[in-house]
């Protein structure tokens, strides 16, 4: 009987034998690129052409987050590992939660004082090489990215609007081959690695509770999303204890 790489096989999150993504992986030819450009090509469409958005749960399957077209850490994280396992790269799952003041300036201030303290959390591990490499800095699509940079030009720190950054100006985020990350400061606890985000959400759920799950899934994350359009478009909500910026007409948006 062939045994299968663990770290190379399908499951029901990571269906890279869905029509739409093989379809996909066959219309990229990324298949046919060296190990170490094929990583990069596909680091690069989920960071960017995957728009940094807030969908109906973490546990969706990767096709699923290739049809909305957007996602957070977690849902884009899914669907770069089903790419990364659909052409053939090694890659598993590092699960933590990160504090919510991450995710204050997304997070409409009427919401942000009931959401749980922490919030589940992951990046990607890849193989390139001999070694492992983290991968986080595909979260924010660049158009987001800048339009944080042009707001906070001032500064090089920020934990809030989906970023936990010391160089908010020069992060990590363009891939070279090594690590990359823009939530990395706004981590709370390390909650180890796993073959499979199945695994992982077998074990770990965001504790939010059944009416505030039917909240979150119905209305909030939809205000969310509303926040990070217009934030793309460098219309910046002002989020508590934030210095005043260009953007303070916009401090009472929804």
């Amino acid at each position: 009987m062939i045994q299968t790489d663990p770290l190379l096989a399908p499951t029901r999150l990571l269906d890279f034998e869905s029509p739409a993504i093989a379809a996909l992986l066959e219309a990229r030819g990324w298949k046919a690129l060296p190990p170490d450009a094929r990583i990069g090509a596909i680091y690069d469409f989920v960071r960017n052409e995957i728009a940094f958005g807030y969908n109906r749960a973490d546990d969706i399957p990767a096709s699923q987050v290739l049809v909305d077209g957007f996602g957070q850490c977690n849902t884009k994280g899914t669907l770069l590992m089903a790419l990364l396992r659909g052409t053939g790269i090694r890659c598993r799952l590092h699960g933590f939660t990160i504090h919510k003041a991450l995710q204050r300036g997304v997070v409409p201030e009427l919401v942000y004082p009931v959401a749980p303290a922490e919030i589940l959390h992951s990046w990607i591990e890849v193989e390139t090489g001999d070694t492992w490499i983290d991968l986080e800095g595909f979260i924010l699509d660049a158009p987001y990215l800048t339009a944080l940079q042009r707001a906070f030009s001032d500064s090089d720190s920020l934990c809030g609007y989906g970023a936990g950054t010391e160089c908010l100006n020069s992060p990590p985020v363009e891939w070279t081959g090594a690590s990359t990350y823009i939530q990395k400061t706004g981590i709370a606890r390390d909650l180890g690695t796993f073959e499979t985000p199945d695994q992982f959400y077998d074990v770990h759920r965001q504790a939010f509770g059944q009416l505030r799950d039917w909240l979150y899934r119905h209305i909030v994350r939809h205000w969310m999303n509303a926040r990070v359009r217009r934030i793309r478009d460098g219309r910046l909500p002002l989020k508590p204890g934030t210095a005043r910026h260009r953007h303070e007409g916009d401090a009472h948006a929804a």
